[in-house]
């Protein structure tokens, strides 16, 4: 979970030049918020390290959540 998504979405959106796409949009948003990508990471692998042995919990990979909220977000645009 990103804070103030929206907010860093519309940012992201207004500073990519040339065609907009899932992976130029993903790749602006890494350049434009590196500390937010960090977070984002860490959070993944506290919760990953907080799992007990032999449970499953099915959370995708930070890459892979990012991109979905990016393509979610492209498509109410």
């Amino acid at each position: 979970m990103i804070i103030e998504q929206e907010e860093k979405f519309k940012e992201v959106l207004s500073k990519i030049e040339g065609k907009i796409n899932e992976q130029s949009f993903f790749n602006k948003f890494l350049e434009l918020y590196p500390e937010v990508w960090k977070k984002h990471k860490i959070t993944f692998s506290k919760f990953n390290r907080s799992k007990q042995f032999g449970q499953t919990i099915p959370l995708p990979k930070p890459e892979v959540s990012l991109r979905k909220e990016i393509r979610a977000w492209l498509q109410k645009q």
